[in-house]
C-alpha cells in the first residue's frame, strides 16, 4: 500500500469486554473515532453499548463501569458489528494492544457473517516501545518513559486523561498517540501504509512487543 500515512484514512478502536478469555467472554461497547492523516475527525466517532452473550463479571465491572442495567436493552452483537464494519470501511484499523480487540472482533465477524477482518492492523503500543528506542539511541534527553499502559503513554505527550474508562475515551487517547507518533515515523522515514505494516509486522516478532492480557484494560 503506497498511501502516504499524512494522507491514509484510520480507524482508532477500542473495545471493552466481559473478560480476556477469548472463547467464553464477550464485547460490551465499542468505541471508534477517525482519523485522516494525523487529523482527529472529532465529529465522526462511533460508540455503541451491547447486550453481551456473556454475563458481564464484577471484576470487567469495575474497570469498565457497564452495569448489566445499562446493556440488557441494548442491541446485539450481530446488530451493532454490521454497523461498526460499515463504519470502518476499508481503513486501517489502529488500537492499543489492539490484537486483544481483532481477537473478539474477527471471531465474531466469522461466526455472524462467515467472513474474516481484511483490514492493516497497526498496535500502538509496539510502535511506542519502538520510538522510545530511536529516542535513546539519540540520547534524546526527553526519552520516552518506559511505562506501557495506555494512560502512561498519554500522559507523557500530555495528553489529557479523565476518570473516566470506556471505549469512547480509550478510542480518543489511542488516536491522540498516534497523532503524536506519526512525526517520529515520518521524520525515521517510515511515509506509507506499507512501510507501517512492515514495521508493524516486524515488531510482532519480539516477545516483548505486545502487551500480557494483564497488562491490557478490558
Amino acid at each position: 500500500m503506497k498511501c502516504n500515512i499524512q494522507e491514509a484514512r484510520f480507524v482508532v478502536l477500542d473495545s471493552e469486554l466481559t473478560g480476556l478469555d477469548e472463547k467464553k467472554d464477550s464485547i460490551v461497547s465499542i468505541g471508534a473515532v477517525r482519523m485522516r492523516g494525523g487529523r482527529i475527525e472529532l465529529g465522526d466517532s462511533f460508540y455503541r453499548l451491547i447486550n453481551p452473550e456473556t454475563s458481564l463479571t464484577a471484576a470487567s465491572v469495575v474497570i469498565h463501569e457497564i452495569m448489566p442495567s445499562e446493556v440488557s436493552e441494548k442491541p446485539s452483537i450481530e446488530t451493532v458489528l454490521a454497523e461498526f464494519l460499515k463504519y470502518c470501511g476499508d481503513a486501517v484499523l489502529v488500537g492499543f494492544c489492539i490484537s486483544i480487540d481483532m481477537d473478539f472482533l474477527s471471531r465474531e465477524t466469522r461466526r455472524l457473517f462467515g467472513s474474516c477482518i481484511s483490514n492493516p492492523a497497526i498496535d500502538i503500543r509496539p510502535l511506542y516501545e519502538w520510538a522510545r528506542q530511536k529516542e535513546e539511541q539519540r540520547g534524546s534527553s526527553a526519552a520516552l518513559p518506559r511505562q506501557y499502559r495506555l494512560y502512561d503513554v498519554a500522559r507523557h505527550f500530555d495528553i489529557q486523561v479523565s476518570s473516566a474508562h470506556n471505549a469512547m475515551v480509550d478510542a480518543y487517547l489511542t488516536a491522540q498517540i498516534f497523532q503524536r507518533l506519526i512525526p517520529i515515523l515520518v521524520e525515521a522515514g517510515i511515509t506509507s501504509i506499507g512501510d507501517l505494516t512492515k514495521l508493524s509486522d516486524r515488531l510482532k516478532g519480539g516477545d516483548w512487543l505486545f502487551a500480557s492480557h494483564n497488562t491490557c484494560s478490558l
